[in-house]
């Protein structure tokens, strides 16, 4: 009697499969066809039987995952993933398509949600457990809830008397794979299951004593280990065979049934449904929701942290689809990869690697070869060797990054129908593949587009990631990272507690936000959230939030935090067209008040103390710049001496209007804000102001050119005296010439200023230098490999220098020219004012004549 004879015999046909495998999908799809059953039984949540149909959709494309979650808390959920060469997907299509029922019979999804919420995370199973669905954690460490879908079982097994707190972990496939003599489960179950034939009579019966083999050693590993791998395997099963039961009454002994190897020989236990229904009495519950979602290859990867996982979902995706010669297939496949990468693979290469892959398969003994040896073929012939273009097959097609897709029709929340139709208009589609998006805010589309990212940001669906923009600094253009993942339609489900639209949702959430903020800062940058979303509806309450802990907030240090995101918020406005004026108003008082409390808050700091204010200062600095930027006199040429320069917008762009509320008081603060900083530079002998702080409020007037050069050279003269102790002199040097590279070049170009550190350097005493030495070598040591060796240049021939003054100008200092040659610098003007695209003489006088 053959192996399908005797399943038939014995009553319902019992396949045990390893969950995403190619070969247990092609030996259930054969299983199916030659048995013809009357109905079809598959593990997975009873719920999805009223959306199964749904799988025969073309528009549904597999991977794809059954999502419940809790009706009362979205964020407790669960995933039942399916690829196209699961086998409960091929029994699935099978059944749809010879209109045969399916029913799902494992624990419902309403049970398990609730019994996952009751466990403790340290009694929760893990991942890699054959559990039901988990509780849903960070995103980044999601687990794969539905290890119902397990190969044949990794899991947690308990040996026989081992107690709850001693499991003994053993994993049924490497047990199996070490009895036959193979050190590697994946390459036993590959020869056993995935590379068998599929065609005839005789390949089905091959297939079916398989089938008999695989249960007959899980019954014997069950009797070894144990027959409950999870505390919660035997509520599970105990469903199961309720659920055949059923089935059973209705259509007799012509049932086929499809679940993981492991629980084979508990759906053939001899119990009674009295027994079963007791060990399910009981059981808490709660509402569930369940629904088709896209999934991606990636998620199956074992390495995602799925308990059902699979080392190689790309491969096993292909050799479930590639009709024949699946060898050749894969690596013209690999060639067309590299290629597209700019390495270079010809025909002769993937002859030779097939070719390879053969050899090493036939000496290793193996029906066919694997992916072991086609990597190894493909490592040793396609990249001669190298990590870097095999780290990419291995990323994009042994792995892959196919995204699933769910039609229409599919039962989905609103908020996740709305976001649909906004990316199907938006015409942004979500990839599995991380891809950049560059964004021009001028257009209208790329500012719908930027929109939604910022508004799902914060609702938390973290979609798309902000990155810095190449080549342009401007405020229209904008960088995205975006990649889909499959846990992001949990995200999605969560913030439906908010609305049924985006829109609406991130309105809510962000006047929620503001009510309940603790800090000023928070609310300033909730406040900017809104602007980039456009969320105009939850800005009267984000702004009378801010007010508030605005007046209540005396901490100048908060303060200095809140103005950045304010002022940042306001220059957004111009490009999206957003009224800020309200956010102007506060933004000017903020700085106000900043401008009163800051020299005070300066006074009596340590050295940690002067740092943090330090940043607090140069950050107020940049933004009081930018809010007078925004204000009328933006648009006017900068009064002299300021450093301003007049922005150039594009022709395309329209230039943003003046604010009419609080650009007045804007336009005066910069004046104010650099007469504040002339009195905390001017501040020597007074040691209760660190020099940190002096230092760097005289940098901040040089680089604005508020200060003279003079004036610079005296301030530093004066604290770098012989009356100024040197730690508080090294202090104001970290502060002026402290921070990059901009430093280094101001000594580079300023022979003044060179010759004064350098002369109050060698004055240092012996005794003080050891105190010196680490605040030079931290202020020193941030500028470019480049700055610091011309520096060590100019220093080395300076006494060189010293006598060449060339009869023009003052005498130079050691290291530098002469002086400044006015005809030389006049003949460089017009090629400068070509490039910078202005008349090269606008007073009509021959440019090449002037240069000579």
């Amino acid at each position: 009697m053959t192996g399908a004879a005797r399943a038939r015999a014995a009553g319902p046909l019992l396949l045990g499969v390893r969950h995403h495998g190619p070969g247990s999908a092609r030996a259930v799809r054969a299983a199916l066809a030659a048995c013809a059953p009357r109905a079809v039984l598959i593990e997975g949540p009873p719920e999805a039987d009223a959306i199964v149909r749904l799988a025969a959709e073309k528009d549904m494309r597999p991977p794809v995952a059954l999502l419940a979650h809790a009706a009362d808390d979205p964020g407790r959920a669960g995933f039942w993933p399916l690829a196209g060469f699961s086998p409960e997907w091929a029994a699935i299509q099978w059944a749809l398509a010879h209109e045969v029922p399916v029913r799902f019979i494992d624990l419902p999804a309403a049970n398990s949600l609730a019994m996952s919420a009751k466990q403790t995370p340290a009694a929760a199973p893990a991942p890699a457990g054959p559990s039901g669905p988990a509780a849903l954690p960070d995103p980044a460490a999601l687990p794969d809830p539905a290890t119902p879908l397990e190969p044949v079982d990794p899991g947690e097994q308990a040996a026989p008397g081992a107690g709850s707190a001693e499991r003994l972990r053993v994993d049924p496939l490497s047990v199996l794979a070490g009895t036959a003599g193979y050190d590697d489960p994946e390459r036993w179950w590959e020869d056993v299951i995935e590379h068998r034939g599929t065609g005839g009579a005789e390949a089905f019966t091959a297939v079916a004593e398989a089938f008999t083999a695989v249960a007959e050693a899980m019954e014997a590993l069950r009797a070894e280990y144990g027959h409950g791998g999870h505390e919660d395997d035997a509520v599970r099963e105990a469903h199961m065979r309720l659920r055949l039961r059923e089935a059973r009454r209705e259509f007799g002994d012509e049932v086929a049934v499809v679940c993981g190897a492991w629980h084979v020989p508990a759906l053939g236990e001899r119990t009674t449904a009295t027994a079963d229904r007791k060990l399910l009495k009981g059981l808490p519950k709660v509402k569930a929701e369940i629904s088709w979602v896209p999934w991606t290859h990636r998620r199956l990867a074992r390495h995602s942290g799925y308990g059902a996982g699979i080392t190689s979902p790309g491969w096993y995706d292909h050799l479930f689809h590639a009709p024949d010669r699946p060898v050749e297939r894969w690596l013209t496949k690999v060639a067309g990869l590299l290629r597209a990468e700019d390495f270079a693979v010809s025909s002769a290469h993937v002859i030779e690697a097939v070719r390879l892959a053969e050899t090493l398969a036939a000496m290793r003994g193996r029906p066919l070869a694997g992916l072991a040896e086609t990597l190894d073929a493909v490592r040793a012939v396609l990249c001669e060797g190298s990590d870097v273009p095999m780290a990419l097959v291995w990323d994009r097609l042994v792995v892959g990054d196919v995204l699933g897709e769910v039609p229409e029709s599919a039962p989905a929340a609103p908020l996740q129908r709305d976001l649909t139709r906004t990316q199907r208009s938006l015409r942004l589609k979500p990839e599995a593949l991380e891809r950049e998006l560059e964004l021009d805010l001028r257009k209208e589309t790329d500012a719908g587009r930027s929109r939604l990212l910022h508004r799902l940001r914060l609702l938390g669906v973290d979609w798309g990631s902000p990155a810095v923009s190449r080549g342009s600094t401007g405020t229209f253009r904008e960088t995205w990272r975006l990649r889909w993942e499959p846990e992001l339609s949990v995200r999605v489900a969560e913030a439906g507690v908010w609305g049924t639209t985006v829109l609406s949702a991130a309105t809510a959430k962000a006047e929620t936000e503001a009510r309940s903020a603790k800090g000023l800062a928070e609310v300033t940058e909730l406040a900017e959230r809104c602007l980039l979303g456009a969320l105009s509806g939850a800005l009267p309450v984000v702004m009378r939030s801010l007010a508030d802990r605005a007046a209540l907030d005396a901490d100048v240090g908060h303060l200095a935090q809140a103005l950045p995101a304010l002022v940042r918020s306001v220059r957004y406005g111009d490009v999206r067209g957003t009224d800020t004026a309200a956010l102007g108003e506060v933004a000017v008082g903020l700085a106000e008040r900043i401008l009163v409390g800051l020299p005070p808050a300066c006074v009596g700091l340590d050295a940690d103390g002067a740092a943090e204010m330090r940043g607090h200062m140069e950050a107020v600095h940049r933004a009081i710049g930018l809010l007078s930027e925004s204000g009328p006199e933006a648009g006017t040429q900068p009064e002299a001496g300021t450093g301003a320069e007049p922005e150039t917008w594009p022709a395309a762009e329209a230039r943003p209007q003046p604010r009419a509320a609080g650009s007045g008081a804007a336009g005066g603060l910069r004046g104010r804000w650099a007469a504040m900083l002339r009195s905390l530079a001017g501040r020597d002998g007074t040691p209760a102001t660190p020099g940190l702080i002096r230092g760097r409020a005289a940098r901040l007037l040089l680089d604005d050119a508020r200060l003279a050069e003079d004036e610079a050279a005296r301030l530093m003269g004066l604290a770098l005296s012989p009356g100024t102790e040197p730690p508080e002199a090294a202090s104001w040097i970290e502060g002026f010439i402290g921070g990059g590279a901009g430093g280094g070049m101001l000594l580079v170009h300023d022979e003044r200023l060179l010759g004064l550190v350098d002369r109050w350097l060698i004055s240092v005493p012996a005794e003080a230098f050891t105190d010196v030495l680490p605040l030079l070598r931290r202020t020193f040591s941030a500028y470019d490999t480049g700055v610091r060796r011309t520096l060590g240049e100019l220093v080395r021939r300076g006494p060189a220098a010293e006598g060449h003054s060339g009869g023009q100008g003052a005498p130079a200092a050691p290291g530098f020219g002469p002086g400044l040659d006015p005809h030389r610098a006049a003949a460089v003007v017009p090629t400068v004012r070509l490039l910078l695209g202005l008349d090269p003489d606008p007073h009509g006088h021959d440019p090449m004549e002037a240069a000579r």
